[in-house]
């Protein structure tokens, strides 16, 4: 998110990222790329780096970090490639990653999603030219793709494409480098899709021992111009600002991470959420919430072993718990049975279930499942003679749902106000879904 708010006007703060070296390296440690920002790191250290971390296979066992001596190496892979930053400054690891994981991502707009070695060496000079316009003097820069393409384009782009000398200075050094000007559609439309996943740990006397919602919106913006969007959910500080007489209580929304469009200040200042958005597909913000949630599915397990260790009875209550007008899609439920199952008699009220061995459970599966219906799984299972008794560990049951136009959390969009000069009218879909996480009920 920091990266393309870079500018080249940018002061840099004395604890800020100073990357003395980037290189690429290929599995066998050599160097394809590299591209030196400050002289106090030489090509010799990256001997140190193949000899002590890919010779050596640290790579996916150990943290992507190394110190070796009094130089630190960040690194990630892309296929067999290593993508490497060197610094002998305290930097920031996790903007230096960002950086890193941005890098990836223009090479993959420019190359294609699986570049590989021979297209790094196809490209040098495209690359040492990204190298340059991304980074100067260690500091990162413009990571934002539509900007880069607008100047560094391959000789493809068409001449009366090319902006203005005076536009494409704005953009490189001005706030709002995700958009471009002279955006226009016959229709002015807005997708708003609030994704959500929920977490839960039930303990097998029925605590709950975790028990989250983190949800994500994302938007598709089909707008003409550069409007300013308003984006309002039933937040409840909020809420509690605009009116005391509150009919529906608000929702302690906790955690946002938000698009780089989004104007912090106006965020911090008054909870309100203000932003030029990118045209097309983008996620506006993130959030988790921890309070008052909604469980779809109540899951009642009994489960007893019986004398002997010859068989196991198992007897399954499931409940949704959203409304009569909703239902749930793509139901599955995994019940563990011991490893030594011979076989399972099952009866269920509706859906398929049957024993699965390599999974050592029973999976049932509902393609629809009704809000407020209740449904019984009961299970007979008759074990193998084993000549070492063990007790059976007991792994939790796991399930997994897609509830539409539901959420689990109680956040809903309140309003998406579009403002732009021409006052054109817009039209707003929104979508809710929502999806198991972990969801899990011990036995």
């Amino acid at each position: 998110q920091t990266l393309a708010c870079y500018s080249r006007t940018t002061v840099p703060r004395p604890f800020a990222t100073m990357i003395s070296m980037i290189m690429v390296l290929n599995q066998k440690g050599d160097i394809m790329i590299s591209r030196q920002y400050r002289d106090d790191v030489s090509r010799a250290e990256a001997d140190s780096f193949r000899l002590q971390v890919i010779a050596a296979k640290e790579t996916g066992t150990q943290a992507p970090v190394k110190r070796i001596e009094n130089c630190s190496f960040l690194y990630t892979r892309h296929l067999n490639m290593y993508f490497v930053a060197l610094t002998r400054s305290n930097v920031n690891p996790a903007l230096v990653f960002e950086y890193l994981f941005q890098k990836i991502r223009i090479l993959k707009a420019y190359l294609g999603e699986d570049f590989d070695e021979n297209s790094m060496r196809n490209n040098m000079t495209l690359i040492y030219e990204l190298m340059d316009e991304t980074m100067d003097f260690g500091y990162p820069q413009n990571c934002a793709v539509d900007v880069l393409r607008l100047y560094i384009n391959l000789g493809n782009i068409r001449p009366q494409d090319e902006p203005e000398p005076s536009q494409l200075t704005s953009q490189i050094t001005g706030a709002i480098d995700w958009r471009r000007e002279g955006i226009r559609y016959k229709k002015n439309e807005v997708y708003i899709d609030v994704l959500e996943s929920v977490n839960l740990l039930l303990s097998s006397t029925g605590q709950i021992l975790r028990n989250e919602v983190t949800g994500q919106v994302q938007m598709n913006t089909k707008l003409t111009g550069m409007p300013e969007c308003k984006f309002g959910l039933n937040d409840k500080l909020v809420i509690e600002k605009e009116s005391s007489n509150m009919r529906k209580p608000g929702v302690e929304i906790d955690d946002c991470t938000f698009h780089r469009c989004v104007r912090l200040g106006k965020f911090d200042a008054d909870r309100t959420i203000t932003f030029i958005p990118p045209d097309g597909e983008f996620e506006l913000m993130r959030y988790r919430v921890n309070d008052n949630i909604n469980l779809p599915f109540r899951i009642i397990p009994a489960v007893q072993e019986e004398q002997g260790n010859t068989r196991v009875s198992i007897n399954l209550k499931v409940i949704a718990n959203f409304s009569d007008k909703l239902f749930a899609t793509h139901v599955v439920i995994k019940v563990p049975v011991p490893k030594n199952t011979a076989k399972a008699k099952i009866k269920n009220s509706f859906g398929r279930a049957k024993y699965e061995p390599e999974q050592q459970a029973i999976i049932w599966r509902v393609k629809r499942f009704p809000g407020k219906a209740e449904c019984m799984l009961s299970a007979d299972v008759d074990l193998m003679p084993t000549t070492r008794a063990k007790a059976w560990s007991r792994p939790p049951i796991n399930v997994e749902f897609q509830v539409p136009m539901f959420t689990a959390s109680g956040v809903h969009v309140r309003f998406l106000r579009v403002y732009d000069k021409s006052g054109y009218h817009t039209n707003r879909w929104v979508r809710y879904i929502t999806k198991a996480g972990s969801y899990q009920i011990r036995i």
